[in-house]
C-alpha cells in the first residue's frame, strides 16, 4: 500500500558529499515524520537524523554540523544531505517514515521502511 524508496547512494571519496532521497509511493495523504538510519558492516543499525511534523530536526552527535535532513511535502520525499563523509560512515542507509494514507476511503497510519541504499566512502 505504501512504499519507501531510497536513492542517491553510491561511492564517494572521503570528504565528499552525497544527497540521499526517500520517496513515499502509494495513496499518500501526508508524511508526518522521517528518520534516516544506517547500518555499517558488523554493527547495529543506528539513527542518524530525524525530521518531525512541523520541521523539527534532530541529529546523532556524529552527524551534527555535517548532515542536513529535509523534506518536500509536495513530493512526499525526504532528503539527507551528507557532507564531509568519512570512511567509517560506509553503511547501508535506510529511511523510515510515519505515513498517513487513504485506503477504501479511510485514513490509515503506517510506518514503513525502505529497502536501504549503500553508501561507500573510500578513496
Amino acid at each position: 500500500q505504501v512504499q519507501l524508496v531510497e536513492s542517491g547512494g553510491g561511492l564517494v571519496q572521503p570528504g565528499g558529499s552525497l544527497r540521499l532521497s526517500c520517496a513515499a509511493f502509494g495513496n499518500i495523504f501526508s508524511v508526518d515524520a522521517m528518520v534516516w538510519y544506517r547500518q555499517a558492516p558488523g554493527k547495529q543499525r543506528e539513527s542518524v537524523a530525524r525530521i518531525s511534523y512541523g520541521g523539527r530536526t534532530d541529529y546523532a552527535d556524529s552527524a551534527k554540523c555535517r548532515f542536513t535532513i529535509s523534506e518536500d511535502s509536495t513530493k512526499n520525499t525526504g532528503y539527507l544531505q551528507m557532507n564531509s563523509l568519512k570512511p567509517e560512515e560506509t553503511a547501508v542507509y535506510y529511511c523510515n517514515a510515519a505515513v498517513y494514507f487513504v485506503d477504501s476511503g479511510q485514513y490509515k497510519h503506517i510506518e514503513p521502511w525502505g529497502r536501504g541504499i549503500l553508501v561507500t566512502v573510500s578513496s
